[in-house]
């Protein structure tokens, strides 16, 4: 017994002991891990959090981003709703103006104003399209009173007709297809032999264009016009043209036979949008070619043709009684009759300057030749003597010259030439100005130097 409670108290002991060791590492073991556990876990706390604010910042980036394009959106979309919005009202105008009724045209011939110093009761005098007249009334809201000038066009309401629009005034389109719109590319120095004719058209219609103050200082008036008489090829249009390139001005160019219509007024309305065009592209030249077909000497035909030709001829003859002497629109003629136009168109004030374009003498012929062929970039042959040729062509005109030049060029070509000679050069002399080409024609030398056609 004594044995057992001794070996118990030693079992006892010992486990006491092997448990206070157990507490002991117990307490250890847990220090060390608290020990283990302090910094460590507090540099994966700060870099949890700089993953966190990273995310948040990428996931802001993205937001931003998309809130970015959406407002780029919806100010694209904005624009278009705006655009479309735009075009719905001009869609909307336009199915408005279609669907209105159609309005009636009329000519006010007077306004009608107030009487006893009272206010104008906005009427006015309108004749229709069909003749009758009507006294119609107008709101000052749609139209401008001040347009309402007699002759003005207008557009009058079916139901009431009163008027709701001022139409612009109609002009012709075979007027404006009269305008040159290119300068023409002539000079001076493209006309041969006619030193004396060029310093005249300069002074009569080149000055008062380009130094109209020099008039102004002398208190000289200076002719309205100018008239170019001369046989057919002399260098009368090409002259008008050489004027138009120099003072850069507006060349409108017209036939005489062009203002000759079929109906009766038609003839005298071009001749007034003519000169209206004329005004209204100042600084301009008007240049009537072959005036001889519409101003005649007036006969006593009694025919319907003629006397539409000859009111088409005092419409002409009204304006140019109408232009400004010092005005920005010249007048150029030209014909190669003479002799039949009427003395009216003659008189002081209208084409109260004539200038005769001769046939070229032996002098201008041989300038002429040279620039036809030096001056035009055409390759000659040595020995080309153009005294010669100047000599075989006696009563040439510039155009004849110009057709020489041209036909000897083509002999060249249709050699294999280089250059053109001599041989080619009397060739088309003999061509051009032969008895068979004049028997062709119907002309002779008799004829010629007189300028006789027919009439």
């Amino acid at each position: 017994m004594g044995k057992m409670k001794a070996s118990t108290s030693i079992n006892s002991s010992t486990g006491a002991e092997a448990g206070a060791g157990a507490g002991t590492r117990g307490s250890g073991g847990t220090r060390g891990s608290g020990e283990s556990c302090g910094k460590p876990c507090g540099e994966n706390y700060f870099g949890h959090l700089q993953d966190k604010m990273r995310q948040l910042e990428e996931a802001n980036y993205k937001l931003r981003a998309r809130l970015g394009k959406i407002e780029r959106e919806w100010r694209y979309y904005e624009s278009m709703r705006v655009r479309y919005e735009r075009e719905i009202k001009k869609l909307q105008t336009e199915l408005e103006k279609l669907s209105s009724p159609p309005l009636i045209v009329g000519t006010v011939v007077e306004r009608i104003e107030g009487t006893d110093g009272a206010e104008a009761d906005n009427r006015v005098v309108v004749r229709s399209s069909t003749g009758p007249r009507f006294v119609v009334t107008y709101a000052p809201q749609l139209v401008d009173p001040r347009e309402l000038a007699p002759g003005a066009q207008v557009g009058m309401s079916q139901q009431s007709l009163a008027v709701v629009s001022v139409l612009p005034s109609a002009k012709d389109p075979s007027v404006h297809g009269m305008e040159v719109i290119e300068t023409p590319c002539v000079d001076y120095k493209m006309i041969g032999g006619l030193r004396e004719q060029v310093e005249e058209v300069r002074e009569v219609v080149e000055l008062p264009l380009t130094a109209p103050e020099r008039f102004e200082r002398v208190g000289v008036v200076p002719p309205k016009a100018v008239l170019l008489t001369g046989l057919p090829g002399t260098g009368k249009t090409l002259l008008a043209k050489a004027v138009a390139n120099r003072t850069s001005a507006t060349f409108i160019r017209v036939v005489g036979s062009e203002l000759v219509q079929k109906y009766i007024g038609e003839g005298a309305r071009l001749v007034r949008e003519l000169f209206a065009l004329a005004k209204e592209k100042a600084p301009s030249i008007l240049f009537i070619d072959e005036l001889d077909a519409v101003a005649a000497r007036r006969t006593e035909d009694g025919t319907s043709g003629e006397r539409e030709v000859q009111r088409t001829m005092l419409q002409l003859l009204a304006e140019i009684d109408g232009f400004d002497p010092r005005g920005e629109v010249r007048i150029i003629g030209a014909t190669n009759r003479p002799d039949i136009l009427d003395p009216a168109l003659l008189r002081p004030g209208r084409f109260d300057r004539v200038i005769e374009i001769p046939v070229p003498d032996r002098e201008a012929r041989l300038e002429i030749f040279r620039i036809h062929t030096h001056k035009a970039g055409m390759k000659l042959e040595k020995g080309v003597n153009f005294e010669n040729l100047a000599a075989l062509t006696e009563n040439a005109t510039g155009a004849e010259i110009k057709a020489i030049s041209t036909e000897a060029g083509m002999l060249a070509v249709k050699r294999n030439k280089s250059a053109v000679g001599t041989a080619e050069f009397v060739h088309a002399i003999k061509k051009i100005l032969g008895e068979e080409q004049r028997s062709c024609l119907g002309l002779s030398a008799k004829s010629k130097e007189m300028g006789v056609m027919f009439a």
